[in-house]
């Protein structure tokens, strides 16, 4: 019986959003920055993932919806570090649920490594490599090497 295209396929590539970007709308700040970016401002974000791995019995190497699912969570959200006493602000006010606390300051350079680290939690493990690149203006953009 021959070998199906499933079982003798290499690893591939799922490029999601390579032509035209997953957009999301999402607040920050950085808390120790000397410049304007330590007020509380706003981005549409831009963001692109590349996926490695192999193929599952569906024919694909992930579902699209789970990574626009994780991404969407930070959508109309604002993004802080902890310790940020914004964090306590949107607590009192009712709103915690607006917030996502980061380790770091939250930054397209940080946003796509923290991204990247939800992606490996969250997909099948027949993933092998995950890559995520994050626009905040169309000058500037964080991502792999």
């Amino acid at each position: 019986m021959p070998e199906s295209v499933l079982e003798s396929s290499p690893k591939r590539t799922l490029h999601i959003g390579r032509d035209r970007p997953i957009r999301i709308s999402t607040g920050h700040r950085l808390l120790h920055h000397d410049g304007k970016c330590s007020r509380p401002h706003g981005h549409n974000y831009e963001i692109e993932v590349t996926i490695t791995g192999e193929l599952t019995e569906e024919g694909w190497v992930v579902d699209k919806g789970e990574i626009t699912t994780i991404i969407s969570e930070w959508d109309h959200r604002f993004l802080l570090e902890e310790g940020d006493p914004l964090i306590d602000a949107f607590e009192e006010s009712g709103d915690s649920d607006s917030v996502v606390v980061f380790d770091s300051p939250p930054t397209a350079e940080v946003m796509s490594l923290e991204l990247e680290r939800r992606l490996r939690e969250e997909l099948p493990d027949t993933v092998s490599d995950v890559g995520v690149t994050v626009g905040e203006t169309a000058e500037l953009c964080g991502g792999p090497v």
